[in-house]
């Protein structure tokens, strides 16, 4: 009797993460291989099907036994046809990534944006807690997003559903943001826009928590910031303030458009837990509808960086 497995893959710059899941969500074994990116990212399918192959026998299983296979992605992805346009983190471009993978493994494969396939996890097994509609935030390097409408992505016209980090939040002397645009969402409420912005304060003089940081550490980090906030610090607490409201009010002003059940937050700096969401909270109750204020759950991702790997698993289960 086969064993019915999913495999849920979230390729990374550095590591691909992968896994084996039952179609329950129960998770066989989970395991980690570095990302090959030299040559163009050519080999990252030799070396997914030679771990998987690999780990199927130390499960005393065969590939008759894996049925499905969900991969996520960095990138510009074409998710009908599973062709990466360009993921610039792995070295792929105009790749036909499913086609490749599907052939390689025998098995029907499906290939969606790294930060879409997380926000699947979330929703499947994690603080979505099996909602319909779900807003998911990722506050890391940059501010990523995937928008769940009807336990579907929503990918848009181009592909770019999601891409919440881009909201012009500064209208007037924003920060440039790698999207060539100033004053993005990104440039604020990201740990890299917290970092800045800390930056910016010792260097204009404020004294505290901060400019004693610095001075022994000769840098600054999101964590540094939030840390100092914490503790009572005013510099750290008015910067805080001042990226929770941002995203506050566009998280606002996105769940009036989708009028979502749950909206997760996760990444790095939503380790700070309840002291980011309670400010999250204050500002997107005051910008949104009260009726769907009154009806949005706001809560911290509880999967980390297996949000991927179960989200994978969750839309290869649809495609078996």
């Amino acid at each position: 009797m086969t064993k019915q497995w999913l495999a849920g893959i979230d390729v990374g710059g550095t590591t691909m993460k992968m896994a084996f899941f039952t179609e329950k969500g129960e998770c066989v074994d989970k395991w980690e291989v570095p990302t090959n990116t030299e040559d163009e990212g050519i080999h990252i399918i030799d070396d997914i099907v030679d771990a998987i192959d690999e780990k199927l026998t130390k499960n005393n299983a065969t590939r008759h036994d894996l049925i499905g296979v969900g991969l996520g992605a960095p990138g510009f992805i074409e998710v009908e046809t599973g062709r990466i346009i360009e993921a610039v983190n792995v070295g792929w471009k105009d790749f036909p990534l499913t086609e490749r993978l599907e052939a390689a493994l025998e098995v029907p494969v499906a290939v969606d944006n790294d930060a879409n396939i997380a926000a699947l996890g979330e929703r499947w097994l994690g603080a979505g807690d099996g909602a319909e509609n779900v807003l998911f935030v990722t506050l890391g390097t940059g501010v990523g997003g995937g928008l769940i409408s009807d336990r579907r992505i929503i990918h848009g016209e181009s592909g770019f559903g999601g891409e919440i980090g881009h909201i012009t939040a500064v209208t007037e002397g924003g920060a440039p943001c790698n999207c060539g645009k100033t004053g993005c969402l990104e440039t604020i409420s990201s740990a890299t826009g917290i970092r800045r912005l800390g930056l910016e304060a010792v260097e204009s003089g404020k004294t505290g928590m901060l400019s004693s940081t610095y001075e022994k550490e000769g840098d600054l980090t999101a964590k540094d910031v939030l840390d100092a906030a914490k503790a009572g610090d005013e510099a750290a607490d008015e910067i805080v303030e001042y990226a929770m409201y941002h995203l506050g009010f566009a998280l606002a002003n996105l769940a009036n458009a989708m009028n979502p059940n749950t909206i997760v937050i996760g990444g790095g700096v939503s380790k700070a837990g309840e002291f980011i969401i309670d400010r999250i909270r204050t500002h997107f109750q005051a910008y949104a509808i009260p009726k769907v204020g009154e009806d949005t759950n706001i809560r911290i991702a509880t999967l980390g960086n297996d949000a991927g790997i179960v989200g994978g698993a969750w839309l290869a289960s649809q495609r078996v």
